[in-house]
């Protein structure tokens, strides 16, 4: 199924960020952006919802301490205690202090391999993956706006009139195939 999309092509981010303003505030919704680096101040004006790659990183991290307290109530109070350097073996509550290291070793390395394990998972930038920016430009100097026709209640003239508004500087129109 293809489905109708505008690209709206900008050469500053200043002027598509306030492109964008004037759009959306003209009951354009616009569905993506693509440029060469993060603009920031552009995911409240088009809409982009919050991360929850946050709380993520807190249930990663929460697993790495967790398996780490476990992992050494396992090894070295319950299976292999070892006195080392006059340390009692006997309980987890009394060598918690000499696992602190290693608790925080543990949740700093699932926090951190996790979140980066799923943020190219989720954004599909895995090693070999193909890009899914439609300009080639957008990696040098360029910045594309993509609306939909299909989140767009208005003709494709009527935007194509408020984008000419917007200063841009070249504006294409192409069918994109939906995959599902």
């Amino acid at each position: 199924m293809a489905e109708r999309v505008i690209y709206a092509m900008y050469d500053d981010d200043e002027t598509l960020k306030t492109g964008a303003k004037k759009l959306v505030s003209g009951g354009v919704h616009i569905s993506d952006v693509f440029s060469p680096f993060p603009v920031h101040g552009i995911d409240p004006i088009i809409g982009v919802k919050h991360t929850r790659l946050g709380i993520v990183a807190f249930m990663l991290g929460l697993t790495g301490l967790l398996l780490a307290v476990f992992g050494f109530k396992l090894l070295m109070i319950d299976e292999w205690p070892i006195n080392i350097g006059g340390k009692p073996n006997f309980s987890l509550m009394e060598n918690f202090p000499a696992f602190v290291p290693i608790a925080f070793e543990f949740t700093v390395l699932f926090a951190a391999h996790g979140m980066a394990i799923i943020y190219l998972l989720r954004n599909k930038t895995l090693p070999g993956m193909p890009a899914d920016n439609p300009y080639p430009r957008t990696t040098d100097d360029r910045f594309v706006m993509e609306i939909r026709m299909s989140e767009n209640h208005m003709a494709a003239s009527e935007i194509h009139a408020k984008i000419k508004e917007t200063g841009v500087i070249e504006i294409e129109e192409k069918d994109y195939v939906v995959i599902k």
